[in-house]
């Protein structure tokens, strides 16, 4: 007996909700790391599980009949996770990029659509008898609808792909700063993040397009095939929600935070001549770069210069940013042990270490960019000298 309960496109929901669920669970009560992104990544989770189900509650048959019998009051309440995932996986990204993020009073506006959704809801909706939601619900055809709705649901598309937009832009904004904070970011590898965020911004862009062809199918009487699009989102959802889950358990490993306050410019202001000469002298008395774990937080506190300040004497001055101005010191460094006959027989990664260096691809790169020519090519022309 054929049933719409077990089609291809119902299992593949319901198993996007099991995966949902399931993961939000095991970040809450399970997986360690940064707590905060967990507990927005559960929350994402949770939102995204709510919109499946939204689906198969409206558009279900036997779902949907079930949840007219087993409550009227179930319809439109999950349909609040569409005004809600995309500003979720937003708050996410920036948690895991910024160094002691929180949520702002600015922040909040992002929330304004969720809010005026429920509120909309409860007016027109809640606030009904259950005896004629229920007969609304029985005699209801998508036809039907009003025209503002059809406006409402693009306009709740277009919010969701500008916020889809806005991940990316975050991550293009960090991998951009990232060398002004850091000296050693081989291990930062944004890919995995940048391919899920861009598979939501497809699938939330595919959404508009849904909604647009719903609109001129219904309204302008030019049919567009808007069911094997909306379709087709639900599919890549399950194997993005599936991805997100293996590439994201060693998530806390992979991000250095940034702080925030150094991507605002401020007014050029003449560099502080004690700045620079106490940054050149502790350079070279000290030489901190040899801690390949050193940041510009950790430089700025062992200088007892403000790392904002101590971030433009880098860039303005030396004309440098923080990746490049430590790396030239330990590449200055790895050339005087290379000149040195007693360290004929040391293998490169001992120079490597030695020097400060985590990554022999970023040696090996870094020096043959600043000498013209590589370790073994130098070490070779010195001793013959």
């Amino acid at each position: 007996m054929e049933t719409i309960l077990f089609n291809t496109l119902d299992l593949a929901l319901l198993f996007t909700i099991y995966q949902c669920v399931l993961f939000a669970f095991f970040l809450v009560l399970i997986k360690k790391g940064k707590q905060q992104s967990n507990v927005l990544l559960a929350f994402f989770l949770l939102s995204y599980a709510a919109i499946p189900l939204d689906t198969l509650i409206n558009f279900g048959e036997e779902f949907r009949q079930f949840s007219i019998d087993f409550s009227p009051n179930v319809f439109y309440v999950f349909g609040a996770a569409y005004w809600l995932e995309a500003v979720l996986l937003l708050f996410y990204v920036r948690s895991l990029i910024y160094k002691n993020f929180c949520l702002k009073k600015i922040d909040l506006l992002y929330l304004l659509p969720f809010s005026l959704y429920l509120i909309y809801e409860a007016n027109h909706w809640y606030i009904l008898d259950i005896d004629t939601k229920i007969a609304i619900l029985n005699g209801y055809h998508i036809d039907s609808e009003p025209f503002y709705t059809r406006f409402i649901n693009l306009f709740r598309e277009c919010f969701r792909t500008f916020c889809g937009m806005l991940c990316l832009f975050e991550l293009h904004n960090y991998q951009k700063n990232i060398k002004d904070n850091f000296a050693d970011i081989e291990d930062v590898d944004l890919t995995w993040l940048k391919i899920l965020t861009i598979g939501f911004l497809i699938i939330k862009v595919q959404s508009v397009l849904t909604t647009i062809g719903y609109i001129t199918s219904i309204d302008l009487h030019f049919t567009i095939n808007y069911a094997i699009i909306g379709q087709l989102s639900n599919f890549m959802v399950m194997f993005l929600i599936s991805f997100l889950i293996f590439f994201s358990l060693n998530v806390s490993n992979i991000f250095h935070g940034i702080d925030r306050l150094t991507l605002i410019i401020p007014e050029k202001q003449p560099i502080d001549p004690n700045h620079i000469s106490a940054l050149t002298l502790y350079m070279s008395e000290h030489k901190p770069y040899l801690n390949h774990l050193l940041t510009l937080d950790n430089l700025a506190a062992q200088t007892f210069i403000p790392p904002r300040q101590l971030s433009q004497t880098i860039n303005r001055h030396f004309e440098q940013n923080f990746f490049e101005f430590i790396n030239s010191y330990r590449i200055d460094e790895s050339k005087i042990l290379l000149a040195k006959i007693e360290n004929e027989k040391v293998t490169m990664l001992e120079i490597m270490a030695q020097t400060g260096f985590n990554s022999k691809a970023t040696f090996n790169t870094f020096f043959k960019k600043i000498v013209g020519m590589t370790p073994t090519q130098y070490r070779k022309e010195q001793l013959k000298k």
